[in-house]
């Protein structure tokens, strides 16, 4: 069964300017999507090329990741800040082509101490209580 999740990005780096006075508010980079796959087999959160140019995320580094197609060579971008179910936090993001949807992966339900629930989709953790506790360990 699929799960979708509502996802609000935003260029970390615009926020940073926005908020030293560099650049106003209104000019921060910033993305909603409102059917990311929630795809508990993807690592962290991976964005169709499209979505990166929107955002003006730069390129980091490269990885090799391993797909349903086998190992791919990935590029690893610059941070940006990221919000489901109005908890946010920020992650490295890595490409997709730009036929993909946006993939929510297991690190980003991590940070934000959501789970998926096979009936009810995304949620906050029962173990909490949904309270948001971060493992910080």
């Amino acid at each position: 069964m699929k799960h979708t999740t509502r996802i609000e990005m935003a260029n970390l780096k615009d926020l940073n300017l926005a908020e030293a006075g560099v650049i106003n508010p209104e000019d921060v980079r910033r993305v909603t999507v409102e059917n990311a796959v929630v795809d508990t087999g993807a690592t962290r959160l991976a964005l169709p090329k499209p979505i990166i140019e929107q955002l003006g995320l730069t390129p980091v580094r490269s990885t090799r990741s391993l797909t349903t197609n086998g190992v791919v060579e990935r590029t690893v971008y610059s941070p940006l800040e990221f919000t489901v179910l109005e908890r946010t936090d920020n992650i490295q993001g890595t490409d997709l082509p730009a036929n993909v949807p946006v993939l929510v992966g297991h690190v980003v339900l991590e940070l934000l101490d959501l789970c998926l629930d096979i009936k009810r989709g995304l949620i906050y953790n029962p173990e909490h209580d949904d309270e948001w506790i971060e493992d910080l360990l």
